[in-house]
């Protein structure tokens, strides 16, 4: 077993890339969702594709879909934006959502999902919005509200493990109870 990421990986690409042609076979594998789904693993994918490897992928566990099929909100279209930028950006990428009628998926540490919120929702306005800690594990959280009172909730106490936001449109009469 080797680690990839993104400190590793111009190492381990030319490496991996060797073993495939060689004939061997190697599997991508995580300890946190869908390998390639905001990780570096795309890269390794499309070096792959770029040498003729075939890769074959097999469906496990997607925190994205999960939390999308779970919140109630609608799941025909959908856009994922993975992790907004710790910094620089952030605002910018925002602003460009603000007209967004598909539901938003985004993921976040739960160090910065108080801060997100709260960005969310000055920048989006007072939408539905469901957090899901932990899916498919059993410590699994299912938060529904309006980003108003998800600012609230979040300021009184710390999430833990991997979130999932999920924003609906502006225009959603969907009624949610608190953290229901």
């Amino acid at each position: 077993m080797l680690s990839y990421n993104d400190y590793h990986r111009t190492r381990r690409i030319p490496s991996t890339i060797e073993t495939l042609i060689s004939g061997m076979d190697v599997a991508l594998i995580s300890d946190a969702g869908t390998p390639s789904v905001s990780d570096p693993g795309y890269r390794l994918v499309r070096e792959c594709i770029a040498h003729g490897i075939n890769v074959v992928s097999i469906p496990g566990a997607s925190a994205s879909l999960s939390a999308l099929v779970t919140s109630g909100l609608p799941t025909d279209r959908f856009i994922f934006e993975g992790f907004l930028p710790k910094k620089k950006g952030r605002s910018k990428r925002l602003k460009t959502l603000f007209d967004e009628e598909r539901s938003i998926i985004i993921f976040e540490s739960p160090e910065r999902l108080l801060r997100s919120l709260k960005d969310c929702y000055e920048h989006l306005g007072d939408r539905p919005v469901v957090i899901c800690r932990e899916l498919t594990k059993v410590h699994e959280e299912v938060w529904r509200g309006k980003l108003s009172e998800s600012v609230k909730e979040f300021s009184s106490r710390k999430a833990r493990g991997e979130v999932t936001i999920i924003v609906g449109k502006d225009s959603e009469k969907i009624h949610f109870d608190s953290g229901s």
